[in-house]
């Protein structure tokens, strides 16, 4: 075993460690001393995992835990833990259990009080995150868009308001019909980052206006192959909507007695609103009257 591959293990602890999304470049010093020293390897697909480790002249013992067997498998994985073993759990790619198996695992071992050490790594949506050029102080992670049509289009009914920056993952076969649901529900203005391939040879990142991404796409098939991450703007609220409904009858009353730059002022005291919002908002209402 090389040098890299030598870590110091603790027993009785599983290991959540991240593996590369594409460029075998990306995976951590740590992860690859953590994979070489276990006593044992839980895997989503052992064969995949097989051919990563093989690449790092790594030999381990592996254990193949996926979506369909977890539950199931979970007690031999607790009772080996238990005794002694120390265990890695990896997903085909990046982080486990952001949108891997792995949760029911993690989630018994700590109600069992085993401990669990995660290393930090790759994840596709943090990458396609920091190169979206979209708000990234506050997101939320939606995984998978549901199947279905109509399910779709009433997880992003469900979403049209939000207005944190969203991110999804898709697939090669439905992009067209999300991209297309997004259209229908959002408008097509809404800004959409696609970003295809990340650490990949083909790597790709593309954003636009969801109508004209989705005729991008539509323009030539290599656009809607491989991984995919999209990054969707949050909602974006009017600043008129910005301006509580209270407020707003607050000025309308005050209006029927005082001059406007007086109401707005008033009303901005009361309600802590920017006099200049409640000054602009009540001219517009003039104007369209």
């Amino acid at each position: 075993m090389s040098q890299h591959n030598q870590a110091a293990i603790s027993p009785s602890t599983l290991y959540v460690v991240p593996t590369p999304i594409g460029n075998l470049g990306d995976i951590t010093q740590r992860a690859l001393a953590v994979l070489g020293s276990v006593d044992l390897i839980a895997a989503e697909d052992t064969r995949h995992t097989g051919l990563l480790l093989q690449h790092f002249a790594i030999n381990a013992q592996l254990f193949a835990l996926h979506d369909h067997n977890e539950q199931s498998k979970a007690d031999i994985l607790i009772a080996k833990l238990k005794d002694g073993h120390s265990i890695a759990l990896v997903s085909d790619a990046g982080t486990p259990l952001i949108n891997d198996p792995g949760y029911h695992l993690v989630r018994r071992c700590r109600e069992e009080g085993i401990r669990v050490i995660p290393l930090p790594g790759a994840c596709a949506a943090i990458t396609a995150m920091s190169a979206a050029g979209l708000p990234s102080d506050r997101f939320c992670y939606e995984g998978f868009l549901p199947a279905k049509t109509k399910s779709r289009c009433d997880t992003l009914r469900s979403l049209e308001e939000e207005p944190r920056t969203l991110i999804f993952y898709e697939s090669t076969h439905r992009l067209l019909d999300s991209l297309q649901d997004m259209v229908t529900v959002w408008g097509p203005e809404r800004y959409v980052v696609l970003a295809r391939e990340l650490t990949k040879t083909w790597e790709n990142i593309k954003g636009a206006p969801v109508g004209e991404l989705l005729a991008w796409v539509k323009e030539d098939e290599v656009r809607r192959k491989g991984e995919m991450v999209l990054i969707v703007e949050g909602h974006k609220v009017q600043s008129d909507d910005a301006i509580p409904s209270e407020a707003l009858r607050t000025l309308a009353l005050l209006q029927k007695e005082l001059p406007l730059k007086k109401a707005a002022a008033l009303t901005a005291e009361i309600h802590g609103v920017k006099k200049n919002a409640l000054y602009k908002y009540a001219l517009e209402q003039a104007d369209s009257e």
